[in-house]
């Protein structure tokens, strides 16, 4: 397959100045090897099919998938040079933009890989208490004195936010009514199992694994908080971009390759599925992953849904481009949580690290459809619409905040 694939690269590259991007012959990728961190989560997906299915070898590169165990090994990583690129929390890469979470270092979005499908799981025990959803678990905490821990993946990262927007939602206030604790996603479960937290928000597979295992509910999906909301992005430094631009617009292309076949049918996703279930991606059951990315859902205790707005890692387009006003949202929830003491310049930022022209033309080139606007607009489980155009604005108007 691989060479099959590998056969249309010199025919490709001879169409590809030709589009008034580029000048003839200068886009050949100047670093041919690529290796991409990714965590043992779903969505993953797209970066391991790329490779598994020689998407890479089309556009003259070769991904090499690196596990990591945690999202901080990545960031470290990705700082430090020992990783090209990585799969990676959007809120993590601009913490380490602007200094929080982290070292402080210059870093670029290339494009967003997945929309929703991550949870927000609880203990079988609190549901046995009778909390599975968001106010019956805001009457428990108030009414029980004891302490409650909930834990997200990364403090600046996407599950952290998604956490502490839906626990303020519903009243509770995620830094002083709980108590919130870093765990990495691959050891979410066995941390539930032992009783180190009452709840947890991760990507799949490893919120459907907690029903699975008879250990936990699931209380809520990310989709319910903000639909079609971004989540890991394909992420670099600013050095990468500057030095290998080429290699970065292939690396685009083979990855919107692939998140188009997982998107385009049935046996796609469930082959996806087996493949990234091997231990040498995210280690776990078929069955684990393959009912919620095709938006089969169940909470745990007898309710059965199919949600049309599950897992997606192209829709035609509409997941990849990376928005600025996607990544300001994270800004303004890293300012009304305390992590940034003052408000940063929110678009400059967004535009100093989303790589929208990169995208843009390596869209073009797949024919891929591109929005005319870099903000779009979304209504959030509270009522309250983001739309990137006064960022300050909206991220001083919550009434729970730090």
């Amino acid at each position: 397959m691989r060479q099959a694939a590998a056969a249309g690269t010199a025919a490709l590259f001879g169409t590809l100045g030709h589009h008034g991007v580029w000048a003839a012959g200068s886009d050949a990728p100047e670093k041919k090897e690529v290796k991409i961190g990714f965590i043992p989560l779903t969505d993953c997906a797209s970066v391991v099919m790329a490779s598994v299915l020689g998407f890479d070898q089309k556009y003259g590169i070769k991904i090499v998938p690196s596990k990591e165990a945690s999202w901080a090994g990545v960031r470290d990583k990705l700082v430090n040079g020992e990783l090209d690129m990585a799969h990676v929390l959007y809120g993590l890469l601009y913490g380490v933009h602007l200094g929080i979470g982290g070292p402080k270092k210059a870093m670029a979005v290339l494009m967003t890989l997945n929309h929703n499908g991550q949870g927000i799981t609880l203990s079988k025990a609190l549901a046995d208490k009778g909390a599975s959803d968001l106010s019956s678990l805001a009457r428990l905490i108030k009414s029980d004195k004891r302490d409650y821990t909930f834990a997200q993946t990364f403090p600046t990262g996407t599950h952290a936010m998604w956490l502490y927007y839906w626990l303020a939602s519903g009243g509770i206030h995620p830094l002083k009514d709980v108590k919130v604790i870093t765990v990495p996603p691959p050891q979410m479960v066995a941390n539930m199992r032992v009783g180190n937290m009452d709840g947890y928000c991760v990507g799949e597979p490893w919120n459907h694994r907690a029903i699975m295992d008879g250990i936990g509910i699931s209380a809520a999906t990310t989709q319910d908080i903000w639909k079609d909301h971004p989540e890991k992005v394909l992420g670099t430094t600013a050095d990468f971009v500057r030095q290998y631009p080429n290699t970065c617009r292939a690396v685009i292309m083979a990855v919107l390759e692939a998140g188009r076949w997982i998107d385009s049918g049935l046996q796609n996703k469930l082959k996806m599925a087996e493949t990234i279930a091997d231990k040498a991606y995210v280690n776990t059951s078929v069955d684990v992953i393959n009912q919620r990315i095709l938006g089969r859902y169940q909470n745990g205790l007898g309710k059965t849904w199919d949600d049309p707005n599950h897992m997606k890692f192209f829709n035609d387009g509409a997941v990849n481009y990376p928005y600025l006003s996607d990544g300001m949202w994270f800004l303004t929830q890293h300012k009304r949580w305390g992590l940034l003491k003052e408000h940063p310049n929110y678009l400059q930022v967004a535009r100093d690290i989303n790589q929208t022209e990169l995208y843009r033309q390596a869209a073009s080139q797949l024919k891929v459809n591109v929005p005319k606007s870099e903000l779009r607009s979304s209504k959030l489980i509270d009522g309250v619409v983001w739309d990137g155009k006064d960022p300050a604005r909206y991220a001083d108007a919550f009434a729970v905040k730090a």
